[in-house]
């Protein structure tokens, strides 16, 4: 990626990261609960995407042949419900009704009301699985649609991720590419002081995947590392991102208090004053 047409790129990625960034925040505040810290972190991940990398039709969201993305750490869903407003698949307004009663926008995401969400997640560590059981639908059906996974660090402790992992290098499922949102939080603390998932590279050359490791929140990283996986064969691929829970708000920042705290008012002001200025 080189040139004029790479800072485009870039800046428009930047540009949507940033309003994906105000809308966590904006929804979050306004519904009084929900999950900033882990949504922020992903932002980059899901911008890139869903405004450049993934195959979709917002105006067609059951199109067969659409790329598939999973949100296996379904508490970060403003993340996804952001993305998928500003990608067309509903009104940027309906965020506010996030976990308001009869509201599409309940607080882990639901397959069966919202267009664009390809599975409901929330009990964690089940993403990788379902995304073997598409790749391996798609081999049947001589589909060649993509699958990616954003799992958390935390999710890791989680067996059936490792189960899924083993059988998604056993069955060659290249068609999936996972990322890990490497923040080093979960609700309780540090990851590696709670159950630690290390040596992450290692495990996985151990299950047979492909592994990179990136800078989570730089968009050339991620735009190469997934145009890697795309070349790869006979093997999936995972994304190590290092990553900032609560990533583009100073106060937040790498604070474990954000895992699940919505920000009261003058916080989101704060937030969002922040956001108007700074790259996230």
């Amino acid at each position: 990626m080189e040139g004029s047409l790479d800072l485009e790129l870039i800046e428009f990625l930047q540009e949507k990261a940033r309003l994906i960034r105000r809308d966590i925040i904006t929804m979050i505040g306004k519904a009084g609960s929900g999950h900033p810290g882990g949504s922020l972190s992903g932002v980059e991940i899901v911008t890139a995407l869903y405004f450049h990398l993934m195959r979709v039709d917002p105006q067609n969201p059951d199109w067969p042949d659409r790329d598939r993305f999973i949100l296996s750490k379904g508490h970060a869903a403003p993340l996804l419900y952001a993305a998928l407003a500003r990608r067309g698949y509903f009104p940027p307004e309906e965020l506010l009704t996030l976990r308001k009663l009869g509201s599409r926008l309940q607080g882990h995401p639901d397959c069966k009301s919202l267009p664009g969400v390809e599975m409901s997640t929330g009990s964690l560590g089940q993403g990788l699985a379902v995304a073997n059981g598409l790749a391996l639908a798609a081999r049947l059906d001589g589909r060649d649609f993509r699958i990616y996974v954003l799992l958390g660090d935390g999710e890791l402790q989680e067996g059936m991720v490792w189960e899924a992992a083993m059988a998604a290098s056993h069955y060659k499922l290249d068609r999936i590419t996972a990322f890990v949102d490497h923040n080093h939080l979960q609700i309780d603390g540090r990851v590696e002081e709670i159950m630690s998932p290390e040596p992450l590279p290692d495990k996985f050359r151990a299950f047979g995947w492909e592994v990179l490791a990136i800078d989570g929140h730089d968009f050339r990283q991620i735009i190469q590392a997934v145009h890697h996986a795309w070349e790869t064969k006979g093997r999936p691929t995972v994304i190590i991102a290092e990553t900032v829970k609560g990533k583009g708000v100073s106060f937040m920042e790498d604070q474990v208090g954000w895992h699940g705290v919505a920000p009261k008012p003058e916080e989101v002001e704060r937030a969002l004053a922040e956001l108007d200025v700074r790259q996230p």
